[in-house]
């Protein structure tokens, strides 16, 4: 330990190197629950890539594992601390170095926050889609660690769609630079996807080029209330199929309705079994909104109310942010993360709502219904031991009832800890023969965020 510190101080400034055990042990863990934290040796926080070659090749010369992290809003334990580790923080790394209009491009370090990039480039004209639930505190960096999506991904896409080069120093202390700055390109592997999304375990993300678009006309959403799962997933599937392009389709079931009601009081239906919400940043999005209208009507929605103006559309929206915060407040929670193909969407609903008859839990589902991502969230007693295991076993059944369903266990939360067993199912021993192949490549030691993922 005195080493360690010795040496880390060495190249780092005194305040970037933290080893009170209140600090550290605050820092350990991200809010996955059912996810062990281990106790780390140190918190890091550099504010330059050198400083991050500097703990890197620390690390490496002393054989000690490191466990970045971002905001820790992460939903899998990610970004949880092994015994006897550095965590390094990057949150402090936080500059927009560049906003570029006619590229359409921004360069920003990876501490900078999901929602400070949206403001920024909105300054400009432009627009940066992903907008992950926790927009106002996550961080690139760990939107790029987990390939995060949001609530406009039907329309705009996810995390990995936008990152168009990373700087990433390597266990080693290496710096490797991936991608590119233009439009269109494809010389040699496409190494920036393959670190999109790997958690932190091939290297860290020090800068990131991400694609910008042109800001879209403001939004104009729709509510269909609908007296079961079967009709609101027909709906959808007419949507879809019709050709619509929503910029958001968002689904809650009736105990998020509920939940976000008593939460702060939205005025929503409690009466529905479903509540749809869709909506429009076309040149015309009242006409889309009318055509939709007819469409849940026909696939049995007893209400449709548009939203008069963009107002009553944020209100909506904030409505939908709003779920896992409300149900966060009934009980310790358990967020999933299972996304299945548009049509089986109604199934996924049905079987998750049978699931919490089964084992006798209250879950409450909320979805970005354009893709297929659904969101059941297991409410418990945290300090019932057999509330606790009703819990863990309603969440593998939801689990099991994805891949059952053609689906996968995670579309924008990440592996972590929480789904390592689910993940060597999904992707069956050739594929994890290969990860961990690409795992050795990187991190021939094992060091960077070892036990996460596979």
């Amino acid at each position: 330990m005195g080493d360690l510190l010795e040496v880390l101080r060495g190249g780092l400034p005194a305040e970037a190197v933290i080893a009170d055990p209140d600090v550290t042990a605050a820092h350990r863990a991200d809010t996955a629950a059912f996810c062990a934290a281990g106790a780390p040796a140190v918190l890091v926080r550099p504010r330059s890539v050198e400083q991050v070659q500097h703990v890197m090749r620390t690390a490496t010369a002393l054989r000690v594992p490191v466990v970045p992290q971002g905001a820790r809003t992460g939903l899998s334990g990610a970004a949880n601390a092994v015994d006897g580790c550095i965590l390094l923080s990057l949150t402090a790394m936080d500059a927009i170095e560049e906003i570029d209009p006619v590229n359409r491009i921004a360069v920003v370090q990876p501490g900078v926050v999901n929602a400070a990039l949206s403001r920024a480039v909105a300054e400009r004209g432009l627009y940066y889609p992903p907008d992950p639930s926790s927009w106002e505190q996550c961080t690139i960096g760990g939107n790029i660690g987990t390939g995060s999506g949001g609530l406009c991904c039907v329309k705009y896409g996810v995390t990995a769609e936008y990152v168009l080069g990373l700087d990433v120093v390597l266990a080693d202390g290496r710096l490797l630079r991936t991608g590119r700055r233009t439009a269109k390109g494809v010389a040699g592997y496409d190494l920036t996807r393959l670190i999109v999304g790997s958690e932190g375990s091939l290297g860290v993300v020090v800068r990131a080029v991400l694609a910008l678009r042109p800001a879209p006309a403001p939004q104009l959403a729709l509510a269909a209330e609908f007296p079961g799962n079967a009709e609101a997933g027909a709906a959808v599937c007419a949507i879809m199929e019709r050709g619509h392009t929503p910029s958001l389709m968002e689904l809650m079931d009736r105990t998020c309705v509920r939940a976000v009601n008593a939460h702060a009081w939205m005025g929503l239906p409690e009466s529905t079994a479903a509540l749809l919400m869709v909506a429009f940043d076309t040149p015309d999005p009242a006409a889309d909104l009318a055509a939709v209208a007819e469409l849940c009507t026909a696939a049995g929605a007893t209400a449709v109310v548009p939203a008069a103006d963009q107002a009553e559309s944020e209100l909506l929206l904030q409505a939908r942010r709003l779920a896992l915060p409300a149900l966060d407040a009934l009980g310790t929670t358990m967020i999933d993360d299972v996304a299945v193909p548009r049509s089986r969407l109604a199934g996924m609903l049905d079987g998750t709502a049978a699931i919490a008859e089964r084992h006798g839990v209250v879950i409450g589902v909320c979805a970005h219904a354009g893709d297929g991502n659904t969101h059941p969230v297991v409410v418990f007693d945290g300090a019932d031991p057999d509330a606790c295991a009703r819990a863990q076993r309603s969440f593998d059944d939801i689990m099991a009832l994805g891949l059952e369903l053609g689906g996968t266990i995670t579309g924008e939360h990440g592996v972590g800890l929480l789904k390592k067993d689910w993940l060597a199912r999904e992707l069956g021993p050739v594929s994890l023969e290969i990860h961990r192949g690409i795992k050795a490549a990187f991190d021939p030691l094992n060091l960077l965020n070892p036990g996460k993922v596979f």
